[in-house]
């Protein structure tokens, strides 16, 4: 495949995602057909399924998007504050949290996104595996993060970062989720994550 082949099937697939993204913020999943998604995408269906096997495939993957950019949002601000100093020995938990998640990308959509495919996947074994697999590459990036900042020396824990990387994602699930059916908007979701992160985060510290 050539170089233009490749980016052109990256540009379709990104913008299937991005109109799957957009008809399950009205339809829902279970109301998000493949119809749908190819008509907002302007492709055909054969556009659709020479790139996804199902609109499973398609949401799924979509799920690991929004998963990874939080992850990236992460990252990059870790980054950020590592180079400024301000993990330094003393740097206060919670501040350092609301820092992060401050500049990240939660939002309503993608709660309400994750949530419905967790429940599938509850419903469905081998979404549930898929689900499961998915989700243990998001614990692995935030444990190298963890692991990361603790190397700087500003602080260290009182598990291994595997564990406290399980313990902050299933708390941030859990707040961002109640946080969704209170109806708050997208800062607000970023803020109550911050707040309950820090807490946790103040507890994991040794």
């Amino acid at each position: 495949m050539t170089i233009g082949a490749t980016r052109s099937r990256e540009n379709t697939r990104a913008r299937l995602l991005d109109a799957a993204a957009q008809v399950f913020a009205e339809e829902g999943l279970d109301g998000a057909t493949v119809e749908a998604v190819c008509e907002r995408a302007g492709f055909t269906r054969g556009a659709f399924y020479s790139n996804f096997a199902s609109k499973d495939e398609l949401f799924l993957e979509l799920a690991g998007a929004v998963s990874a950019e939080r992850l990236g949002a992460v990252r990059e601000r870790i980054d950020e504050l590592t180079a400024s100093g301000a993990l330094a020995a003393d740097c206060d938990p919670t501040t350092l949290v609301q820092q992060v998640m401050d500049t990240g990308t939660d939002d309503r959509l993608g709660v309400m996104l994750l949530s419905e495919i967790r429940l599938r996947a509850v419903r469905d074994p081998v979404w549930g595996a898929a689900y499961l697999a998915q989700e243990q590459e998001m614990v692995d990036g935030i444990a190298r993060i963890i692991e990361d900042v603790v190397s700087t020396g500003s602080m260290s824990l009182r598990v291994e970062a595997p564990l406290a990387a399980r313990m902050l994602l299933i708390l941030w699930e859990g707040m961002t989720v109640r946080g969704a059916m209170a109806g708050q908007d997208d800062a607000q979701l970023r803020r109550t994550g911050s707040v309950e992160l820090g807490r946790a985060v103040s507890l994991l510290l040794g």
